[in-house]
C-alpha cells in the first residue's frame, strides 16, 4: 500500500473542504504569527502563477465503530497550516486571532492600474486607486460590473476592457493549483514526523506535542476541540494573564462553559517557577494518567489504538478522551496547581532561572497527582514530591529524550505500595556516599554559570535562609529576587593579572558567591588575603569598609555558609587551584545536608 498520494486541488476547493469540516486545520483558533507582509508575498505569487509550495495532510487512522462497521476519519493538515489560514484570511475574509488573542482581519489592498498588492493602511482607503480588501472581489455578491463602472470612472486612465482583464486575472487565484501530500492512515506518528522533516525545506521540528494537540483539536464527537482550547487557553494565560478579557470577549460561547471558569484564577496569577506551555501540559497529563511516557502513544490512544490487537477500536478512542479531558482538568484546577508550587519552592526555587530542567518539573507534576489520586496523605506527598524533584536535578534524570525514564518512575510509583519507600531504593542505589564524595565534586568543575549543580548549591542557601558572601543582614534570597548577580571570590582581573586568562579558569562555580554589588566594589581587584585582611581590620577596629560584618566570629559564620574555607584568609593567585578543590567539596557536602533535610 502506498504511504502517500500527491494530488491537485484549487485554492476554492481547499477553503470548500475547510468550510465543510474535511480537512481540520487546529491552529485557524490559535495565534496567527504570519506578518501581514507575509500574507500580502503570498497572494501575490498566486497572482503571478508562482509555485506556492505543497501542503501536507494525514489520514485519521480508521476505527472500528461499536457495531463492527468501519469509520474513516477527517484529514489532518500537518503542514502549510499557516498558508492555508492566510488564503482563508485575505480571500475569504476569516478572521484571524493574534497573540493576545484578539480577532482581526488582514485585509490585503490591490492596485489594478499596476497590479501591485499591498497590506491595507489609512493611505490605501483613501486613494481611489486601490481596491482596499481583495476579499470583496472574491466574495459571492461581488457585483463586477458595477465594481468597474464606478472604478473606471474614479480612474479614467485605465478602460473597461484592460480593467476587466485585470479583475479576472486576480479572480483566478481561486483556480490556482496547490500541491497536497496526502499521507496515508497506516502510518504511525513516527514516519508521519520523519517525512514532514524530510520535506520540510526549513528543517522545522515537528513535534509529537503538535500531532498530539492537531489529533485532539480534529475530535467533534469526544470534545476534542473544548480540550485543546482548555489546554492553549491555560498555557497562553500561564504566560500572560492580560488576554484573559480577550478570550472572553472573543470566544465568548467557550467562556459561558464550566471549564472556562476553572481558568478564571489565572487572569490575576504569575508564576515565577513554572510556566508551563502545551507541550508541558500534554506531557504531563498524559503521563499522570495513563501512566505512560511516549506522546506518540496518546495520539494512538486517541485514534482507539488497542495495542494487543492491533487494531482501532472507537470504545478506546472514546475512553481515552475522557481520561484525557480528566487529566486536563486535574492539571488546571487552581489548587492542584498552587499546593505543587509551593512544594517547588520549599526546595529553594524561588525563580525559574534556578531550574533549568522543565521535565524535572513536569514529571514532578506528574507524581504529585498520581500521589492525591492514590490517596496519600499531603504531607507524605510534600516528602516525595520535594525529595524526588532535587533527586532528577542532581542526577539529570530526565534531561535529554526523559519519555523512557516518565514511563518507567510513573508505572513503577503507581504499583509500588509504598512510594515513599521507592523514593529511598531509589536513592539508596544512585546517591551512595561515592556520588556526594566524587561524583557531585567532579560535576562542580564547571564554568558554566547556569550549571544545575551550582544552582542546587543556591536552591540550599536559600532554604538555610544564608546571608550573601560578607553581608549582615542581605540574604542570597534577597539579591535573586533582585536580580542581583553573582560574583567572583577571587576577583577575575586580579587573576587575569596573574596568569588565569582563560574563562573556563576565572569563572569556575567554584569561584562564583552571590554578593552585594557594594561589597564587590568595594573587593575591587585585591587577592583574597588583601581584601578579607581589611574586613579582619574592622572586626577589630569597628570602621566599616568592606560590607558590616564587625565580629570575627559572625565572619567566619558568614564564609561558611557561603562554603568559603578559612583557608582563604591567607590566600593569593598560587593558592587558587587548590582552593577551588576544597570549595567543591564544601559545596558538595552543603548539597547533601540540605537534600536530607528536604
Amino acid at each position: 500500500m502506498s504511504k502517500y498520494n500527491v494530488n491537485n486541488t484549487t485554492v476554492s476547493n481547499l477553503i470548500s473542504w475547510i468550510h465543510a469540516g474535511e480537512i481540520a486545520i487546529p491552529e485557524i483558533q490559535r495565534p496567527f504569527v504570519w506578518k501581514a507582509s507575509k500574507v500580502r508575498d503570498l497572494i501575490d505569487s498566486l497572482y503571478n502563477d508562482y509555485p506556492v509550495g505543497y501542503i501536507i495532510t494525514w489520514q485519521n487512522p480508521e476505527t472500528r465503530l461499536k457495531d463492527g462497521s468501519i469509520s474513516r476519519g477527517k484529514k489532518i493538515l500537518i503542514d502549510g497550516q499557516q498558508r492555508v489560514t492566510a488564503l482563508m484570511a485575505a480571500v475569504a475574509g476569516m478572521e484571524v486571532v493574534d497573540d493576545d488573542y484578539r480577532k482581526k482581519r488582514i485585509m490585503i489592498a490591490f492596485n489594478p492600474i499596476d497590479e501591485k498588492f499591498e497590506v491595507q493602511n489609512p493611505a490605501i482607503t483613501k486613494d481611489v486607486r486601490w481596491i482596499p480588501d481583495i476579499s470583496t472581489v472574491f466574495s459571492q455578491g461581488f457585483d463586477q460590473f458595477g465594481f468597474m463602472a464606478t472604478y473606471c470612472q474614479a480612474n479614467p486612465e485605465i478602460t473597461m476592457n484592460e480593467l476587466n482583464q485585470v479583475i479576472q486575472r486576480l479572480q483566478k487565484i481561486n483556480y490556482n493549483s496547490i500541491g497536497i501530500i496526502e499521507l496515508s492512515h497506516s502510518l504511525d506518528i513516527e514516519t508521519v514526523t520523519e517525512i514532514f522533516i524530510r520535506i520540510n525545506s526549513a528543517g522545522v521540528v515537528l513535534s509529537q506535542a503538535d500531532f498530539a494537540m492537531s489529533k485532539i483539536a480534529s475530535n467533534d464527537m469526544y470534545e476534542g476541540t473544548l480540550i485543546r482550547k482548555t489546554i492553549d487557553y491555560f498555557s497562553n494565560l500561564m504566560k500572560n494573564p492580560g488576554v484573559y478579557n480577550n478570550i472572553v470577549t472573543n470566544d465568548s460561547d467557550f467562556a459561558a462553559l464550566p471549564r472556562f471558569q476553572k481558568l478564571k484564577w489565572l487572569k490575576e496569577y504569575h508564576s515565577s517557577v513554572y510556566e508551563p506551555g502545551y507541550t508541558d501540559v500534554l506531557r504531563v497529563a498524559f503521563t499522570y494518567k495513563f501512566r505512560r511516557g511516549k506522546l506518540s502513544d496518546l495520539v494512538s490512544l486517541l485514534s482507539g489504538r488497542d495495542f494487543e490487537a492491533r487494531v482501532n477500536r472507537e470504545e478506546i478512542a472514546e475512553a481515552s478522551f475522557k481520561k484525557l479531558e480528566e487529566a486536563v482538568m486535574d492539571f488546571v484546577d487552581d489548587t492542584n496547581f498552587k499546593r505543587f508550587i509551593m512544594i517547588v519552592k520549599s526546595t529553594g526555587v524561588i525563580h525559574k532561572s534556578l531550574i533549568r530542567s522543565q521535565n524535572a518539573l513536569n514529571f514532578a507534576y506528574a507524581l504529585f497527582l498520581l500521589l492525591r489520586e492514590k490517596g496519600v496523605n499531603g504531607p507524605e506527598i510534600n516528602h516525595i514530591v520535594r525529595k524526588w524533584l532535587v533527586f532528577s536535578l542532581l542526577t539529570g534524570r530526565y534531561s535529554g529524550s526523559p519519555e523512557s525514564w516518565f514511563e518507567y518512575d510513573i508505572k513503577r510509583f503507581d504499583t509500588h505500595e509504598d512510594p515513599k519507600r521507592y523514593l529511598e531504593q531509589i536513592e539508596a542505589g544512585e546517591l551512595s556516599d561515592a556520588y556526594w564524595n566524587h561524583v557531585l565534586v567532579t560535576r562542580l568543575d564547571s564554568s558554566v554559570k547556569s550549571s544545575p549543580y551550582f544552582n542546587l548549591f543556591v536552591m540550599a542557601q536559600i532554604v538555610n535562609k544564608d546571608q550573601a558572601f560578607l553581608s549582615k543582614s542581605i540574604t542570597v534570597q534577597h539579591l535573586i529576587e533582585e536580580r542581583g548577580d553573582v560574583h567572583h571570590l577571587f576577583p577575575k582581573k586580579y587573576l587575569q593579572k596573574n596568569g588565569f586568562n582563560n574563562r573556563a579558569q576565572y569563572n569556575q562555580i567554584g569561584n562564583y558567591v552571590f554578593t552585594e554589588q557594594v561589597v564587590n566594589l568595594a573587593i575591587k581587584d585585591q587577592s583574597p588575603k588583601d581584601y578579607l585582611g581589611l574586613v579582619k581590620e574592622q572586626c577589630q577596629t569597628g570602621n566599616l569598609k568592606i560590607g558590616e560584618i564587625v565580629d570575627f566570629e559572625e565572619l567566619r559564620t558568614n564564609l561558611a555558609m557561603n562554603c568559603v574555607p578559612d583557608s582563604i584568609f591567607s590566600m593569593t593567585a598560587e593558592d587558587y587551584p587548590a582552593f577551588l578543590e576544597e570549595r567543591r567539596r564544601m559545596m558538595a557536602q552543603k548539597i547533601k545536608e540540605y537534600y536530607r533535610r528536604l
